[in-house]
């Protein structure tokens, strides 16, 4: 075997895939939520080309990130551990067991969040609007989890901190900082 497939490079490479979806995904999340989302907003993404198109990369990021950590970096973070994945349920109570998932119901909400954010797009203005403000929280979870097993990585696997990605900070806006005078990355 090849040091490329040993599960510790494979873990390496899938962390530094998800702090890269992340640093996009904090990008769109700035310019997403930079104005109120209300249900006027929504209605009026019909006539805001640009607002839309802002939206779909918020929502498509939003969905991959989840979509990575779930079916890649937490089934490729137990290999390095030397444990067997099993299915998506076994891993995520898994990770939750070992610290780096808060809440295994609360990965899952977020996840209904998702489905509904792609498949009933504006079909109720006021239910899509709450939505997306619950998504805008739910990042948040997305990136608490990437910290805490690039965290595992390195504290309890040994993993050399230049071989892994930074960690990722909350969106800037969050920190409380002036999001339209933080550089885009």
């Amino acid at each position: 075997m090849t040091a490329a497939f040993l599960p510790i490079d494979r873990l390496i490479a899938t962390l530094t895939i998800v702090w890269r979806e992340g640093v996009h995904l904090d990008f769109s999340w700035r310019r997403l939520f930079r104005e109120p989302i209300t249900v006027d907003w929504v209605l009026g993404l019909t006539d805001d080309w640009e607002r839309a198109e802002r939206l779909e990369a918020f929502v498509s990021r939003f969905g991959r990130m989840q979509d990575t950590i779930a079916t890649k970096l937490l089934p490729r973070w137990l290999l390095a551990i030397a444990e067997t994945p099993g299915s998506q349920i076994e891993v995520l109570n898994r990770a939750e067991r070992l610290g780096v998932l808060p809440s295994t119901e609360q990965w899952l909400e977020v996840r209904l969040l998702r489905n509904r954010l792609i498949h009933e797009y504006l079909v109720d203005p006021a239910v899509f609007a709450e939505d997306l403000l619950l998504a805008r929280e739910g990042t948040f979870l997305l990136f608490a989890v990437f910290n805490a097993v690039r965290q595992f990585a390195e504290t309890r696997i040994g993993i050399e901190q230049t071989l892994l990605p930074p960690p990722l900070e909350l969106p800037h806006e969050q920190r409380g900082t002036d999001s339209e005078n933080t550089p885009f990355p």
